[in-house]
């Protein structure tokens, strides 16, 4: 019988593309058969999870079951619950985290994966509208990202611009290498008031208007930041409550994946169908780091994959495209 510490040692000795499909399909069995959720959704679909013997066969949980179900592959108490932000009157999704470890190694690993020690930072993050809530997976993460990084200046500055362009401005005199991790309308607030070179500074945008702003693509939300921050990359983190991981871009709107998360589309009109490279579609996400929950969630949002394994965001979906399960009908 496998065991999801097993697996969880596994999952994070990944270092590239070689295991990867062989250990996706090891925690498909182990999550049909510990949850609940996933296995009547596979069920719904007549899936037989014994009968499935390629990835690409493996079904993919709509990422809205989050809000109505309990999609957990454990047994016992959760260690805690975050809980998406979502628009006034909506249904927050919640995703019960077993173990705390296991996210702070996806998060602390990924980044280490894709910019070095966090210690080699000072870290700003500019979050307001997360920071009211603690239990908002991204507040988690950035928190241990700055007791991490150790630097004085290290800290939260939601409602503090002041004292942010202040920190900003001594740690450039300084000539300390900085992480600017901000929502983007908080960003852009930034921009408009403060405009100032930063160098030896990754500017990093985890997207969202969260209703204060218009709505923008990504590249005019980058042409802004770029020339009120002179930079010649604004860097951007996807991530999201149902998962434990983040992929990363570094500024060409490609985002790349650390080696235990893929990414794959699926046929907008057909959601159950895969479709190939450079064709837009959903997205689904592989985050073998979500052991304790589901790996496999088709996601609301709308983009293309590469074959060297980057994908990249075009928009939103505005209503499920996902059909055939009863699970959708009974809690949504």
């Amino acid at each position: 019988m496998v065991k999801s510490g097993d697996l969880i040692q596994r999952i994070f000795s990944l270092t590239g593309d070689g295991g990867f499909w062989e250990l996706a399909m090891e925690v498909f069995r182990y999550q049909a058969r510990h949850n609940e959720v996933y296995r009547q959704f596979c069920h719904d679909l007549g899936c037989d999870p014994l009968q499935v013997k390629t990835p690409e066969d493996i079904p993919f949980l709509p990422i809205e079951l989050f809000k109505s179900r309990k999609v957990v592959s454990f047994a016992g108490k959760e260690a805690c619950v975050f809980t998406s932000s979502g628009t006034t009157g909506s249904v927050p999704s919640r995703h019960y985290v077993a173990d705390l470890s296991v996210y702070e190694r996806s998060f602390m690993t990924g980044f280490r994966h894709f910019y070095g020690e966090v210690s080699g930072y000072a870290v700003l993050a500019l979050l307001p509208g997360y920071l009211e809530r603690q239990d908002a997976s991204l507040v988690y993460m950035t928190r241990r990202l700055i007791q991490e990084s150790g630097h004085y200046q290290s800290s939260f500055y939601s409602n503090n611009m002041q004292d942010l362009v202040k920190g900003l401005k001594m740690l450039q005199k300084e000539g300390v290498r900085t992480l600017l991790l901000g929502v983007s309308f908080a960003l852009l607030d930034l921009a408009g008031l403060h405009p100032m070179p930063l160098k030896r500074t990754i500017v990093m945008e985890t997207g969202g208007m969260k209703g204060r702003r218009r709505e923008m693509i990504r590249e005019e939300l980058h042409r802004i930041l770029s020339t009120a921050f002179q930079q010649e990359h604004i860097h951007s983190e996807y991530g999201m409550t149902e998962l434990l991981s983040q992929a990363y871009s570094k500024g060409d709107g490609l985002f790349a994946c650390p080696p235990w998360m893929r990414v794959v589309a699926r046929d907008s009109n057909d959601p159950l169908e895969l479709i190939g490279h450079g064709r837009s579609g959903g997205l689904n996400v592989i985050d073998l780091a979500n052991i304790h929950s589901c790996s496999f969630l088709a996601t609301q949002d709308l983009g293309k994959t590469y074959p060297d394994g980057r994908f990249e965001v075009l928009g939103r979906f505005d209503h499920s495209d996902v059909r055939g399960c009863n699970l959708m009908a009974e809690g949504l």
